[in-house]
């Protein structure tokens, strides 16, 4: 591995209190070539602008997909990241159905630890705070043809990161616009994936929605996903979830989720929800939550929900009613090591990791 350090660091001018999440981004990043048939050396190099064509397949074609992960900084400055070995397999999953080469564990995981090493100044401690991380696979040859591309850049870039949503959202249950189809690809992180959501949300942010429930394509009776999230709903005490497939992502923060409710000894069950059986619990009052996790969210809590022209209003719980915030913060503190960790899922990035080239 090849680590060109920035002479020209922009740290000291970062204000962890002042900063856009998405928009600002480290001193460094990682960037692996592939032609001929292979990888290349993989490299830590000053983050900037590279040179592409607009007749780069990627963009013409859509082969790119990419991970979405965190750093996690506690109190003595210890930096770890969270279950990365399942985002390099996700990683490589998506880019099996996309047609493009698997990346190898020293780039990912290696690139990872050396490029948190390199920027965790970048990493701001305190409550809600992270640095996401986004590594990703896109075709880079310059030919307007339709087919697989021989050419690809792998890299990973971070951003400093606060709590996502701060207040409860409202979200509609779709009955016409899907988010995958049987076959699809719904399962990859694949770009086209959120390019695809982004006109059915705004049609219900113009109807005073921040999100959509997605339904499945044939039928539109059962809950898949919340905007870029995986749904749980809680009907008296028990969790529901739907189970992955084909077209539904198998997220990280999700199955952590449904371990932690396990280890507290609340009953689970993976199981198609049907909007139904939402709507007659929502109604009969045994409906207690709906919220969505993913990485950059952690949890979303939801206080209403719009069906067939109505908005169906939530139960509002408190910090300790609540199953979802109750999971969150068993999640976090373990994240950012105030917590045991019995499952094994932090991964402590130790310290100069690898020498300057």
């Amino acid at each position: 591995m090849i680590i060109q350090k920035s002479t020209n660091p922009r740290i000291s001018s970062f204000d962890p209190n002042n900063f856009a999440f998405g928009n600002t981004f480290i001193d460094h990043m990682v960037i692996c070539e592939y032609e001929n048939g292979k990888w290349g050396e993989v490299k830590v190099v000053p983050y900037g602008p590279l040179p592409f064509s607009p007749a780069m397949m990627g963009v013409n074609y859509g082969q790119a997909c990419f991970e979405g992960m965190k750093a996690y900084k506690d109190k003595d400055g210890q930096v770890f990241l969270f279950r990365p070995e399942k985002n390099f397999a996700r990683i490589n999953k998506s880019a099996e159905r996309l047609a493009m080469p698997a990346v190898t564990e020293e780039m990912f995981i290696g690139g990872l630890k050396a490029l948190v090493d390199l920027d965790r100044a970048w990493i701001p401690e305190g409550e809600g705070m992270s640095l996401y991380i986004r590594p990703l696979i896109f075709a880079t040859e310059e030919a307007l043809k339709a087919r697989i591309a021989n050419k690809y850049l792998f890299a990973i870039v971070a951003t400093p990161a606060k709590s996502y949503y701060t207040a409860p959202v409202s979200v509609k249950i779709s009955d016409y616009y899907s988010r995958s189809a049987n076959g699809g690809v719904g399962f990859a992180k694949a770009a086209g994936n959120y390019a695809a959501s982004f006109y059915p949300t705004q049609l219900a942010n113009e109807e005073g929605y921040e999100q959509i429930i997605w339904t499945d394509d044939s039928t539109h009776e059962y809950f898949e996903e919340s905007g870029t999230m995986n749904v749980f709903v809680r009907i008296n005490d028990t969790i529901y979830t739907p189970p992955t497939s084909e077209k539904i992502l198998d997220g990280v923060t999700r199955d952590s989720f449904l371990q932690l409710a396990k280890r507290r000894g609340i009953e689970v069950k993976v199981e198609p929800i049907a909007v139904k059986t939402f709507i007659d619990a929502q109604r009969n009052g045994t409906l207690k939550e709906v919220w969505g996790v993913g990485t950059a969210v952690v949890t979303s809590v939801f206080q209403s929900v719009g069906y067939n022209g109505e908005k169906l209003e939530l139960p509002r719980l408190s910090n300790e009613e609540s199953f979802a915030l109750t999971l969150q913060k068993d999640l976090v503190d373990i994240q950012t090591n105030q917590a045991e960790d019995p499952f094994g899922w932090r991964v402590l990035v130790e310290k100069n990791v690898m020498e300057t080239v």
